[in-house]
Order: structure tokens, then sequence, then C-alpha cells
């Protein structure tokens, strides 16, 4: 599990984090919206332990990670795999190459790389194009080979970061029933950040609404109509038959 205690963070004078505090539980896919600049991508960021916060303390497994040496912080990054935004692909190498690199980087041994591998691209429902170049993909192919990369070291936590924006309706659909896959086949807690309401009600467990800084709404997603938060109601108005 992953529990966020009363943090706070600034930049440059501008407080981004106000005061977060968060549960995170194990197996649950939990969905982080909220409109540009309300700070998800930044309380993303912490989780990862690529930012330290002002103020406040972030448990993983039971450890309190904002006070780590970075050698131990290497040992907290390998629980999770990360979905970007933008897939962030290599254009130099191809979709093999990609997806192995995170596991070259630890020098594993070339038979297991192929397996795993493999593996991932078959989850992901790519197994065939190995040999292709980001270029020859679809934007939803591409955002899957993102996807392979991130799993393919079986982490314990999957991040995404707005999995479904730059996507038409059909693929992000098709990247909603992928993550939703993923999350009963391997058995992982995923976090998801967006702004996209229609995703979000499909693959949430738990919902949680970011607005300037603060967590504002937390609710089971079949209660998510009983919440009373104004900007909440925006969001549901976009969604027919909300």
């Amino acid at each position: 599990m992953i529990r966020i205690v009363d943090l706070y963070k600034s930049f440059n004078g501008k407080p981004v984090l106000k005061g977060i505090n968060l549960e995170i539980r194990d197996g649950e896919t939990l969905v982080i919206l909220g409109m540009s600049g309300t700070g998800k991508s930044v309380l993303l960021k912490h989780i990862m332990r690529l930012f330290k916060p002002d103020r406040g303390e972030i448990y993983i497994d039971g450890i309190e990670v904002t006070g780590l040496p970075k050698k131990k912080v290497y040992e907290i990054r390998k629980l999770f795999g990360y979905v970007f935004q933008e897939p962030a692909l290599f254009d130099s190498m191809t979709v093999y190459e990609n997806v192995a690199l995170p596991l070259k980087e630890h020098g594993l041994p070339v038979e297991e790389i192929e397996k795993k591998v493999g593996w991932a691209l078959q989850m992901v429902a790519l197994d065939g194009v190995e040999d292709k170049f980001p270029d020859e993909l679809s934007g939803g192919m591409r955002k899957r080979v993102g996807v392979a990369r991130a799993i393919v070291q079986m982490p314990k936590y999957l991040i995404y970061d707005e999995p479904t924006t730059g996507l038409d309706p059909v693929t992000a659909d098709r990247i909603n029933d992928l993550m939703i896959f993923l999350n009963d086949e391997l058995k992982i807690t995923s976090i998801v950040v967006t702004h996209d309401i229609r995703s979000a009600l499909k693959i949430a467990d738990r919902l949680v609404l970011m607005h300037e800084g603060k967590i504002v709404v937390d609710t089971p997603v079949e209660k998510i109509r009983e919440a009373e938060h104004p900007v909440l109601k925006e969001f549901l108005k976009t969604v027919e038959g909300a």
C-alpha cells in the first residue's frame, strides 16, 4: 500500500501541493482526476521519488521514502512501471529494443530478455511487431509499446500519466480496455492520472478529484454521482446521460 501524509510542494514560491493525504490500496485502480495545472503529475513524481516534498511523508509498503538515500530510492523505483503521457520511445530503436531497454540496463542474459520482451508484447497484443520502428506504428500501437516497456519488469505498481491524451475515442477506449485487462491479469496496483472523465468512469475502482493542489473528492467510482463538489459536477456534465 502507498500512504501519503500531509504532502506540500511549492515551485518558485508558488504552492502546487497543499496538504495531500491519500491511501492507495493494493490491487485497486485509483484514478486521480483533475484539470490541467492542479498538481496531478507533480503528485505522481513525488510517489516515484523524482521530487522531494517541502513537507510531508510518503510510505510505500510501510517504508517512509522521502528521506531515503539514493541507493534505497533506486530500489523503491524498481517497484514501479511508468507509462508516460507521450510514449517516449526512441525512434532509432525497434519495438523490441525499446521494450528491452530497462532489462538491458540490469544486465540480464539475452535469452531472459527475449522471453520477457515477448511476454510483455503479448500482454499488450503486439506480438509480431518486434522489428518495426515507432514511426511505422499508429498512435495507439506506440502507446501500447510504452505500456509493454512499463510492465516488462513486472512492477508492483503501474502508473499512467494521461494515458488517453491525443488518441481518438475508439483508440482511447482500447487503451482503457488494456488497462482493465492488465490490472486483472497481473494483479497489480494501478494509479491513473487523467482529465478524461469517460476513461475514469470506465477503469476506476476509486476516484479522487484534485483541485487547486488539494484532494476535494475521494469516492468509490460507483458513488461518484453522490459527490457534491462543483468541479466534479462539471466533469460529469460532459458525459452523455450524466
